[in-house]
């Protein structure tokens, strides 16, 4: 059985390409009844196990998150993804989980800004120095005409170092900034792994959108209760979305904000663009955790792209 590694998902499918696939099958089939994450904890320890089955195709990616492993020099997710397929759910390829995640989580982003963002969004803000947050500067950029990018992280020489890198991947300006820039931001993309808000919500300009894919527990929290009851919120699927998201849920319980005033879901969405984005005023959030659907449909892509 082949495998897949990082430099080869990198190679293989496009930022483009991966958003396209999703849109396409979003689109039509929704979420395809996948069912919710399985979520094994153990201290500094999570396992997630996120099956999906659909057309003939199937597949299940174990990831594994140790906040104590950038200490040990080992990367904070480790993982892999096997797919099986026709005929018979033969198994076909595995993939390494870490690359998938960055590429589903970036393009599933980056489709919720196609839709969600003024068209003329193009100072970027990232918050995150990982590698999410160099994902998601690429799949911004697969959607809107960048001409600004501000990296911030909590320590100033990997904010430094990642401006550097992303300087050489793009025609926009590209600097390390500080949390009060989201003040002068179009687009907001917080990846990281704080377990308290990030930024101020009460500095977002008006008309921002917000991508936030870092809280996929109730007990983290990168958004402030500020930046969820001032935004049009749009979630990947209400159920995971209510059960697993930390920003939504603290800012139910501590701030009074009513989880019936969800906009959309991503399906939804995709159906019908008016129920995102109102008016170029408007504050947009994309509340994201992540869905096995999403691993699916980029993983067939990658495989149907290697054969």
């Amino acid at each position: 059985m082949e495998h897949i590694d990082a430099a080869g998902v990198r190679a293989g499918v496009s930022m483009v390409t991966a958003i396209d696939a999703l849109e396409t099958a979003i689109g039509a089939h929704g979420f395809a009844d996948t069912p919710q994450r399985l979520h094994l904890r153990d201290g500094a320890q999570d396992l997630l196990v996120m099956p999906a089955m659909h057309d003939g195709w199937a597949g299940v990616k174990f990831v594994s998150l140790d906040r104590d492993n950038p200490g040990r020099g080992l990367p904070y997710v480790n993982g892999v993804y096997t797919l099986l397929g026709p005929p018979g759910l033969q198994p076909r390829v595995t993939i390494d989980g870490p690359a998938l995640t960055a590429l589903r989580t970036a393009a599933v982003s980056g489709l919720a800004t196609r839709y969600l963002a003024r068209p003329d969004a193009s100072r970027l803000v990232v918050l995150g120095t990982g590698v999410q947050g160099r994902a998601h500067v690429e799949a911004m950029a697969a959607v809107r005409p960048l001409t600004e990018v501000v990296v911030i992280g909590r320590r100033r020489e990997a904010a430094d170092a990642m401006a550097t890198e992303v300087a050489g991947t793009t025609t926009a300006a590209v600097r390390a900034g500080t949390p009060e820039d989201v003040a002068t931001a179009d687009l907001v993309c917080v990846c990281t792994s704080s377990r308290t808000p990030v930024f101020d919500g009460g500095r977002l300009p008006d008309g921002v959108h917000v991508n936030a894919v870092g809280s996929f527990r109730p007990d983290i929290q990168e958004l402030d209760a500020r930046t969820v009851l001032d935004s049009r919120v749009v979630v990947e699927v209400r159920e995971a979305a209510l059960t697993e998201k930390g920003d939504l849920l603290r800012a139910e319980a501590e701030a009074g904000w009513d989880r019936t005033t969800i906009v959309a879901d991503l399906a939804e969405l995709l159906h019908d663009p008016q129920r995102g984005r109102t008016t170029p005023a408007d504050r947009t959030l994309f509340a994201s955790v992540g869905h096995a659907f999403e691993d699916l449909v980029v993983a067939r892509a990658l495989a149907e792209a290697a054969r």
